[in-house]
């Protein structure tokens, strides 16, 4: 009876504490021009992300740009997931490069039907343990419904043939299973799968998908059949060849890190193989709470990364802010310009069709 009680307490306090679901932000459902207009008259980080909007409106309203969203940090479960959204389905962005926690533990977490929640509260993260809950700042997900996660990415992994898999290609499956079976609209991973936009993560096994496939591989190896396994080099490879054919591009960056290092290596690469007339990218934004002090700001600063011949010094911008208080802003003010509308859709993921 005593255990009963308990398993009651715990059930009704987990209740509570996942009772506020975090709700992502509707770009379309305001127009932030005039604000972002008013904040390039202004100093500090206000001109900064004026200055990095306008950047943005220049990539895509540059009929030769190709547009590379990156993403690193907790955005997505802080709130701005159906932002990411909107930019693939109105043809805003062309290929993806993010971590594994941002497009699997958040996106495609809850693409299967789940939720993150708002966290009223701090309690001791003992006691989120214990109710199994894992916390991100003050954000909530329920670890139960991430093992549904890790089990789903198992079951598609143990459906496909067994061989070499780049993240682009793998990710593209997941796509295809939400399109089939999610539960969300919103999805990033399955309206890029709907409109051929590729995404990739250099580091996808850092997520619900490392335990997943781990599982996969375990359990095969046990049975003595081939597994399929993730190809990191072939990442790096298939994002070059579409440095190569898209010519000019331009950077729209959240975070940095491996994805932001990732991203800008393309254009090395490119060299490597002899390709000494791809470009630099032309135009590049940053948004980071990251600094200089430890010498690195996360993967160097764009000025920096100019050194290594990788993005133009001329038509960048970084901007030192929290991203989720400020890419609702340059987002719904790129919308509403509209220069999206005359674009011509890429759809570079049938170069690996």
């Amino acid at each position: 009876m005593e255990f009963v009680m308990t398993d009651q307490i715990n059930a009704q306090r987990k209740a509570e504490l996942l009772s506020t679901t975090v709700e992502h932000i509707d770009i379309k459902s305001f127009d932030a021009r005039p604000i972002i207009d008013q904040m390039g008259k202004m100093s500090f980080t206000s001109r900064d992300l004026a200055r990095a909007t306008g950047i943005y409106n220049q990539m895509l309203s540059d009929k030769d740009c190709t547009i590379f969203l990156v993403i690193a940090g907790s955005t997505s479960a802080g709130g701005c997931m159906d932002l990411y959204a909107e930019l693939v389905r109105n043809n805003m962005v062309d290929a993806v490069v993010a971590t594994g926690a941002t497009i699997v533990d958040m996106d495609f977490f809850e693409g299967l039907g789940h939720k993150h929640y708002q966290a009223k509260e701090i309690p001791d993260d003992d006691t989120l343990r214990s109710l199994y809950i894992d916390r991100i700042y003050d954000t909530y997900i329920d670890e139960e419904q991430l093992q549904d996660c890790d089990f789903t990415i198992n079951k598609i992994a143990n459906e496909l043939e067994p061989k070499a898999y780049s993240s682009r290609a793998f990710i593209r499956e997941m796509g295809r299973y939400l399109s089939e079976h999610g539960k969300k609209e919103n999805s990033l991973v399955k309206l890029a799968y709907e409109h051929d936009v590729p995404i990739f993560c250099p580091a996808f096994v850092d997520s619900s998908a490392g335990f997943g496939l781990v599982k996969h591989q375990v359990d095969q190896m046990k049975a003595g059949k081939p597994y399929l396994m993730i190809d990191a080099v072939a990442d790096f490879r298939e994002l070059t060849d579409i440095k190569i054919q898209a010519g000019e591009s331009g950077l729209l960056m959240i975070g940095g890190g491996v994805p932001k290092n990732f991203i800008q290596d393309t254009v090395v690469c490119a060299e490597i193989l002899g390709h000494e007339d791809v470009a630099v990218h032309k135009y590049a934004v940053q948004i980071t709470v990251a600094d200089v002090r430890d010498g690195a700001c996360s993967s160097s600063t764009l000025q920096e990364a100019a050194s290594w011949g990788k993005v133009n010094t001329g038509i960048e911008q970084m901007v030192f802010a929290e991203a989720g208080s400020v890419m609702p802003l340059l987002a719904s003010d790129a919308y509403h310009r509209g220069f999206w509308k005359t674009r011509e859709k890429r759809s570079w993921a049938k170069l690996f069709a």
